[in-house]
């Protein structure tokens, strides 16, 4: 895994937005310090406060040359390409970071420690390649041992893919943890692991060992006030339904928080519509009821696109028609959500 005193080149070349670079967003926003620059040749000049509003302005710069006059230690690929494959122009900026003697930590599906010339230039300076979507090779298979913890188990799940279920659960987690709760972030994508530093790629592992690898990590934590599990996919898109299946009955969860981003229509990269919220409350819990009795208790609204007025407009719909506490996080704060989390508590066993 990545090190504490890691410093991040990130790289978001021309995609540096919420969606499109939410790596490099997730990482600025929850290891602030740990950033040096962001390699950006379209916004280069400009803070990542001026074009993503973060408290901290880290610098974004056009070049790598110019990125090592911050003294990166490590080069993140902070962009998620369609595929997870890697662009051609990249190649020759992770050479020239090898070159420096940095290591490159990467969450594409492709493995750069697999490649020849990446290979050769890591040994010949000292560097090395990371790649976090490799699999740790265990097969491990779910027993529904998850639903015998002591802590609190929260599953974040949603309307959609990459509208903010990895937020929800890291403001959820801090949340607990002001209040004096022993509470544990369980990280189950690339952007989670590199703030947390543990943690697994999910959609990397094969299906039948998914839920299992999930079990593990709620055991490992379920001495804990609570443990929150960072929510993938959604349960009916094409593309990701399956991930998020191996989450629900991998952990098992008390409680389930609904994500959803006001604006959107249709579902990302689909031309699937996204069903009305009713539907959400329904399906999830039906998923998980025959071996535990999950229940979601609130909804995180993403309101990012919207003016203030619209968005809280958006947000009072959504727990109109839920009839749940509903919250944009960023926004409002995630007070209601841990609220609502703590009024449900533990459910009983199935």
């Amino acid at each position: 895994m990545p090190q504490e005193s890691d410093r991040y080149l990130v790289l978001a070349e021309g995609k540096l937005g919420i969606f499109d670079a939410k790596t490099a967003v997730s990482l600025i926003r929850y290891r602030p310090d740990a950033v040096v620059a962001v390699l950006d040749s379209v916004r280069a000049g400009e803070t990542t406060r001026d074009v993503l509003g973060t408290p901290r302005a880290v610098p974004i710069v056009a070049t790598v040359a110019e990125g090592l006059t911050h003294e990166p230690t490590a080069l993140v690929i902070g962009i998620a390409p369609s595929g997870g494959m890697l662009p051609e122009p990249w190649r020759g900026v992770i050479a020239e970071c090898l070159a420096a003697g940095m290591d490159v930590i990467s969450g594409l599906h492709v493995f750069l420690a697999d490649d020849p010339e990446f290979g050769a230039l890591a040994s010949q300076h000292g560097g090395q390649l990371i790649d976090l979507r490799r699999p740790p090779e265990r097969y491990p298979i779910a027993h529904a041992l998850a639903r015998e913890t002591k802590a609190l188990r929260v599953l974040t799940v949603g309307t959609d893919c990459n509208i903010g279920k990895k937020i929800t659960a890291l403001e959820i987690t801090a949340e607990m943890q002001r209040r004096g709760m022993d509470a544990r972030f369980v990280a189950t994508g690339q952007s989670g692991m590199l703030i947390s530093g543990g943690g697994v790629v999910l959609d990397r592992v094969a299906g039948d060992f998914m839920s299992g690898f999930i079990e593990e990590l709620v055991l490992e934590h379920g001495d804990a006030d609570a443990v929150v599990v960072e929510g993938q996919g959604s349960i009916v898109h094409p593309a990701y339904s399956g991930v998020t299946a191996a989450l629900l009955h991998g952990a098992l969860p008390d409680c389930m928080v609904l994500c959803h981003h006001a604006t959107r229509q249709p579902m990302r990269a689909q031309m699937t519509p996204i069903p009305p919220l009713p539907v959400w409350l329904d399906i999830y819990e039906k998923i998980v009821a025959p071996l535990h009795p999950g229940k979601i208790v609130a909804m995180s609204v993403n309101t990012h696109d919207l003016e203030a007025e619209a968005a809280e407009r958006a947000v009072a719909e959504c727990a109109r028609i839920s009839g749940l506490p509903a919250v944009d996080v960023y926004r409002h704060g995630p007070a209601k959500l841990v609220n609502a989390i703590l009024a449900h508590g533990k459910a009983p066993r199935a």
